[in-house]
């Protein structure tokens, strides 16, 4: 029995073995681990393996539930069918938990949002995405790359780029490269702004990513000349701040934190 990779769930399954256990032994025990779309379990024959890893699955895929409850001895009540998506966490893992699995490509953005939202409850997550999305979240301040899931997840996470992978390592090969990431939660326990307009001011910049910041912020900043009531020249005055005149790519995490701040 062999389970058909689906265009419309962005499944490409990983054939070669050595990656496979590159990838398990990147994870840290001992921990409780949820497996993130785990297709025909090359991953998961390597982390039943582990005994430091208390394993728990998530397959939305029908034909790789049946594939890995055929396959794999005492897959029953480890398995779960279900969305990662639209799963409610905190009721699988009371504690805290790390997160492994080949993401699906087409929806990687929306697992690592998630993932911020339990960030408290994941220390951990070691994944392999598209290598253009995998640099995008290591790189910092100064790159073309860095961008708006730069920002959101170095504020929580450190970031590791492990190694590259080829396209010919896949049944069907994609069409891009492929890369390991680390996600490893830092020690911040708070933004020390509000989090909410953390995250606006960041999508908003990023927006207009060739613009000085001036020019995406324009609706945030008018907001904050609103509820203060300033006159024009007071206005002009808050925005010759000389971080209005900076582009996005070069602000750190710190930047955007002090940039929130004054946009409060």
């Amino acid at each position: 029995m062999e389970v058909r990779a689906k265009k419309a769930l962005g499944q490409h399954f990983l054939t070669d073995q050595r990656i496979a256990q590159a990838i398990v032994d990147a994870l840290h025990g001992p921990c409780e681990a949820l497996e993130v779309g785990p297709g025909m379990g090359v991953l998961t024959q390597y982390l039943l393996q582990r005994e430091d890893i208390d394993l728990k699955l998530v397959e939305i895929d029908g034909e790789s539930v049946d594939y890995l409850l055929t396959h794999f001895p005492g897959m029953q009540g480890r398995l779960l069918q279900a969305d990662f998506l639209h799963l409610r966490l905190e009721k699988i893992f009371p504690e805290r938990f790390s997160v492994i699995g080949n993401f699906p490509y087409n929806i990687s953005s929306q697992i690592f949002f998630k993932i911020l939202d339990y960030r408290e409850r994941i220390p951990e997550v070691v994944c392999m995405i598209q290598k253009e999305v995998a640099e995008r979240i290591a790189e910092g301040p100064g790159s073309k790359t860095y961008g708006i899931l730069s920002v959101l997840l170095q504020a929580w996470y450190d970031i590791e780029y492990l190694f590259s992978v080829g396209s010919g390592c896949f049944a069907p090969p994609p069409k891009v490269e492929s890369a390991v990431i680390r996600l490893t939660r830092n020690g911040r326990t708070d933004l020390g702004c509000d989090e909410s307009l953390f995250r606006a001011v960041v999508k908003t910049a990023f927006g207009q990513r060739r613009k000085m910041m001036r020019n995406p912020l324009k609706p945030l900043i008018a907001a904050k000349a609103a509820r203060e009531g300033w006159t024009d020249e007071e206005k002009a005055a808050f925005t010759a701040n000389p971080v209005f005149e900076r582009r996005p790519e070069t602000l750190s995490v710190e930047d955007f934190i002090d940039l929130t701040n004054l946009l409060t």
